[in-house]
């Protein structure tokens, strides 16, 4: 289950992305005010993905956040892993943050980390597949 700093990053990143093409940059507090956010609580999830070098921002008149990419280069599991962390359901199974499990005497035969890698292949694949772009044309931002 995602938490709501991955729900509330991708509703701003919606609401940034679908501004893209006419050059628009976004203040934090009109994403907050349109969507329901605690401005404090966006400004941290904002500056994550500025740090991940999704967004970008500028101070001043005609200020705000921007996309450094368009959003169909924007995959969803990057900005999961971001700010949800794993996507598998298992820590022995996961790509970028694996830990053996410690009840586990035998990986190499654990039809448990078998059935979670499977999970974690199918969830990549559609998360992998999906963009930013998908999520603008099917939400209403």
């Amino acid at each position: 289950m995602w938490n709501k700093k991955t729900k509330y990053a991708l509703k701003a990143l919606s609401y940034i992305g679908s501004r893209y093409d006419s050059d628009k940059r976004v203040l934090s507090k009109e994403i907050a005010e349109k969507h329901g956010i605690s401005v404090k609580f966006l400004e941290a999830i904002l500056l994550e993905l500025r740090n991940a070098g999704i967004l970008s921002s500028r101070k001043g008149k005609g200020g705000g956040y921007y996309l450094l990419k368009p959003p169909a280069e924007i995959p969803l599991s990057k900005i999961i892993r971001l700010t949800d962390g794993p996507i598998s359901v298992l820590p022995c199974t996961s790509l970028f943050f694996y830990e053996r499990c410690s009840d586990c005497p035998a990986e190499g035969n654990c039809k448990i980390r078998e059935t979670g890698i499977a999970i974690r292949d199918c969830t990549l694949a559609i998360l992998d597949s999906k963009t930013l772009a998908d999520v603008i044309s099917e939400t209403e931002v």
